[in-house]
């Protein structure tokens, strides 16, 4: 398990985007921007189940997660990992991201019926530019 400095964890707690890189079947990437946020060690994410992501995780959990700073493209963290589904804490994790990204208490954009799922991924890797130490 590698570990991120306090200075990436604190970078984190913005609201800047990731981006999600899962496998499809054929072993060909798959990515998508998604919200995020850090705790326990682990980064998260949120999607419904049945979406690409979802799915692929079920089928191959290898994913990686990559987070730039919108005012400066030379600022960035990328963390890769296995990813972990839960639907326990998902809807209360889906209206806390709501909050950081949105400000809005509960996540407005839930389909009919539309079951979530939070993706937990413990660093196995962690790459990043712009931090103190960082080449």
């Amino acid at each position: 398990m590698a570990g991120l400095t306090a200075a990436q964890e604190e970078f984190l707690g913005n609201p800047f985007v990731g981006a999600v890189t899962t496998l499809r079947k054929d072993g060909s990437p798959h990515t998508t921007v998604v919200w995020v946020d850090y705790d326990g060690g682990k980064i998260r994410f949120n999607t419904a189940i049945g979406r690409a992501k979802e799915r692929h995780i079920r089928d191959d959990p290898r994913v990686s997660v990559t987070v730039v700073d919108p005012n400066n493209a030379y600022k960035w963290v990328s963390i890769s990992g296995r990813g972990e589904l839960s639907q326990e804490g998902a809807d209360e994790h889906i209206n806390k991201l709501s909050k950081k990204y949105i400000d809005k208490d509960e996540y407005p954009f839930r389909g009919p019926g539309e079951q979530r799922v939070m993706i937990q991924v413990t660093p196995e890797h962690v790459d990043s530019y712009g931090f103190d130490g960082d080449s």
